[in-house]
């Protein structure tokens, strides 16, 4: 079975958390004795993974230029692949969801993930041909988020919104031009929030699909935030509405 290295103390402990028997052994810097490695230690022998003590210079040539804070764990098996009707079938509280057009940065994928799992929305979705993967670099941004958010990627996003649509979940774009701003704009509680690439924006298709626009107020010399700022925004002004 195929295996795959992830790093960072954030990674790290969500699959520990959320899927500890993938975990097949966890090596950390030797030189590392410090409250917070004793801790993910802990967590690491209660799950019963093999732990190995190593020396740094080990851990550089395994993630080479990565930020990996002396941690990296060994996974058993690739990524498990989400469907976006498990997630939806499974929900016990209206839907929460972002969708991401044309965003394909990782590091910007990893960052809206992050902000995603912050702001406890169900699952994040995105087209197959026009997104950046769950790579190494995204699910290092993400710091664990990727672990715990679902991240469905779709063959056909229009198609998808519509299903959504027939499940009653409100399709909100966000697009500058849009003639009501995030604040004075109303919508139901069942929501996907569509962003596309910061410059980009959403694709024509994605933008006609939706039942609504909405804008971020620009007070400033800039014309546009990164997609997971607009993404944080726009997450945690429907949040604050939530019931």
């Amino acid at each position: 079975m195929s295996s795959r290295l992830i790093y960072g103390f954030h990674a790290v402990t969500s699959k520990l958390r959320h899927d500890p028997e993938s975990v097949k052994e966890l090596l950390v810097d030797a030189s590392r004795q410090d409250a917070r490695v004793r801790d993910l230690l802990q967590h690491a022998e209660l799950q019963g993974v093999k732990i190995i003590a190593c020396d740094g210079k080990r851990i550089d040539g395994m993630a080479p230029g990565a930020k990996h804070q002396g941690v990296i764990a060994r996974i058993e098996g690739g990524r498990k692949v989400a469907h976006l009707d498990d997630v939806l079938d499974t929900l016990e509280e209206p839907a929460f969801l972002l969708v991401l057009d044309g965003v394909t940065d990782p590091r910007n994928l990893g960052a809206c993930l992050r902000v995603a799992d912050a702001a406890g929305v169900h699952a994040v979705i995105a087209p197959k041909d026009r997104a950046a993967g769950l790579t190494d670099v995204a699910m290092k941004t993400a710091c664990g988020a990727a672990e715990a958010v679902p991240y469905v990627m779709v063959t056909n996003l229009a198609r998808t919104l519509r299903e959504l649509q027939e499940r009653e979940i409100w399709v909100i774009g966000t697009t500058d031009d849009a003639e009501s701003d995030l604040y004075a704009a109303e919508w139901p509680v069942a929501t996907a929030w569509v962003l596309g690439a910061e410059g980009e924006g959403m694709r024509r298709l994605t933008r006609e699909t939706c039942d609504q626009l909405v804008s971020i107020p620009m007070y400033g010399s800039v014309e546009s935030l990164n997609v997971s700022v607009a993404a944080g925004v726009c997450l945690y002004e429907a949040r604050r509405r939530l019931p």
